[in-house]
């Protein structure tokens, strides 16, 4: 299965109306949608009556979003680490399962909100310990811990970042109204996995390759004995999905 029919796939999983109905109203405003992917969202926001500007680095992604075809929406390439001139005044900035990948968040909000408007809205949603199901052995808890603590370290992914989120808001000068923690099918659930969530997670193995390099040898085992412990009946996840809705200050 292809990278884009995973993400197509995966939209039905995350509780996406709980986050659409807690927002102002969209007709007629611009939003500025960073880490776009196919379009999922950038659909559900342009039906709601809003200019969407989708962002994204990965090509495959974006060839899909723009087959679309979506009235009121656009889809560019460009690297979020160094590109921040989006030449939009935004109403609101969207930003879903992307702030992991920037771990010193505050340093790359003060570039993405120059193009939002004084007393335009931010929404951010992400995971909060990615690894975080029950039971697993001592052994493979630490392996994962270790490697999110090394990807932290070296600026890859902060596989904590779903709490920190409003603390980094705050901390950019923005006032946080709402933070919701979400019900998620496939990254925060209990009990057995469907067998489409499980194949979901044996493909996000597949693809992380430093993950792999990480434990080496062990990656087989650990991989096994976590997919394992997602179909057990006493599983339990302490991962959660968050959402944060703050607003910038104004004039």
């Amino acid at each position: 299965m292809s990278l884009s029919s995973e993400y197509k796939r995966q939209f039905a999983w995350r509780d996406w109306p709980t986050i659409l109905d807690a927002l102002p109203s969209l007709q007629g405003k611009t939003i500025l949608d960073l880490g776009c992917g196919v379009g999922d969202l950038a659909a559900e926001l342009a039906a709601r009556g809003a200019r969407v500007l989708g962002i994204d680095l990965n090509e495959e992604l974006l060839r899909e979003a723009r087959s679309r075809n979506l009235p009121g929406a656009e889809f560019r390439m460009a690297d979020l680490r160094t590109f921040s001139d989006f030449g939009v005044v935004a109403d609101l900035v969207w930003s879903s399962f992307t702030a992991a990948y920037f771990p010193d968040l505050p340093t790359s909000l003060s570039a993405w909100a120059r193009d939002l408007k004084p007393g335009g809205w931010i929404v951010f949603t992400d995971i909060d310990d990615l690894f975080g199901h029950e039971p697993l052995s001592d052994r493979t808890k630490a392996l994962l811990s270790n490697y999110a603590a090394e990807s932290l370290a070296a600026g890859r992914y902060d596989f904590h970042m779903g709490r920190k989120l409003g603390g980094y808001l705050e901390r950019s000068g923005f006032t946080v109204s709402k933070v919701m923690k979400l019900e998620d099918q496939e990254l925060s659930f209990s009990g057995p996995a469907r067998p489409e969530v499980l194949d979901a997670w044996r493909s996000r193995f597949n693809r992380i390759t430093v993950l792999r390099d990480f434990c080496g040898s062990s990656m087989d085992q650990v991989q096994e004995e976590f997919l394992g412990c997602l179909i057990r009946d006493d599983h339990r996840s302490t991962a959660a999905v968050y959402c944060c809705i703050a607003r910038a200050p104004h004039e």
